[in-house]
């Protein structure tokens, strides 16, 4: 008889990994963050990859003006490629508030998660859900929501930890334009606190642990998320890692990145947004002093969470 199987890698019982490479999740968040629902913004799931069960969830503000085309906002969340899911109260509350607030329609696609899917699975879905939104531009019979009032050519990307490394690859793939996906147009990216890597540590990575976030955690994720025999320099994790092909001859629509001054990635993605600068990139980096990871997902109606909102307000408009 073969040995009983035993965790080897446990975040905070919400994803167990165990020795025969079998999983257990949890549906529910390691924390308790409470739903703030005030009837502003109305939402609903659809179906945009049969083949993989994925879902969507739209939202859009209650009462919109007729004559006023609302933005797009894919919104991608967080959890290290490993956990989360667009039902999670945060991820829930974040799109609420960022429908009503900014008079947008907000998509939160989900994706497939490592370690069952290793990058690039979540990449690959995070571009099929992109393709969804062309294939309604496109179709006779759209989506009822995405049928009229909803700008096609105003589309941005926030991403949110690992949600931001995705928005960042996505803006490479779809480059200036983002001509595959015409008629639908992007013309932004917003990267909250983007998850970036690499084998040499950061200032911010050596210095003390946040309330939700150590180097322990984040190690793990990479360990699990990395494709397999890969390192934290792999062109996934670090965008300006050894083997990652260079940045500076493309040309890529505007760029925002967004960080919380106490944050273990804070160093990568400041150092993210001045690479990028160099390479005379249009985009834009803001930090906010003393703030840890999450400080805007999680609290998305704080006056911090609304200075936030002025900022993407700011950007897309």
């Amino acid at each position: 008889m073969g040995s009983i199987p035993y965790v080897v890698e446990d975040f905070q019982g919400v994803l167990q990994v165990y020795s025969d490479g079998s999983t257990l999740r949890s549906a529910t968040l390691p924390f308790h963050v409470p739903v703030h629902d005030d009837g502003s913004a109305v939402w609903k799931d659809c179906v945009f990859d049969k083949h993989h069960h994925l879902h969507l969830r739209i939202y859009k503000p209650a009462v919109s003006d007729a004559a006023a085309k609302l933005p797009i906002l894919y919104y991608f969340h967080g959890g290290g490629f490993c956990v989360g899911s667009r039902t999670w109260p945060n991820c829930h509350n974040c799109c609420l508030r960022l429908a009503s607030e900014l008079r947008a329609v907000v998509v939160a696609p989900d994706f497939r998660l490592a370690p069952e899917h290793r990058l690039p699975a979540a990449l690959d879905d995070a571009w099929s859900s992109l393709k969804w939104l062309q294939g309604q531009a496109l179709s006779e019979k759209r989506e009822e929501w995405l049928s009229e009032g909803v700008d096609l050519e105003r589309v941005f990307v926030v991403g949110d930890s690992s949600g931001g490394n995705m928005a960042h690859h996505l803006a490479v793939q779809l480059g200036a334009g983002s001509p595959e996906l015409e008629p639908v147009r992007l013309r932004g990216y917003v990267l909250v606190a983007p998850f970036f890597g690499g084998s040499v540590r950061t200032g911010s990575e050596e210095g003390p642990s946040e309330a939700l976030l150590n180097l322990e955690i984040l190690d793990r994720f990479w360990r699990l998320s990395i494709p397999e025999g890969g390192t934290k320099d792999h062109p996934l994790a670090n965008p300006f890692g050894p083997e990652s092909p260079s940045l500076e001859p493309l040309k890529l629509d505007p760029i925002l990145v967004v960080v919380g001054g106490n944050e273990l990635l804070k160093d990568r993605a400041k150092d993210y947004a001045k690479k990028m600068k160099e390479m005379k990139k249009n985009i834009g980096y803001v930090e906010f002093e003393g703030k840890e990871h999450g400080f805007f997902t999680n609290d998305p109606y704080s006056e911090t969470g609304n200075a936030v909102l002025q900022l993407i307000k700011r950007f897309i408009s």
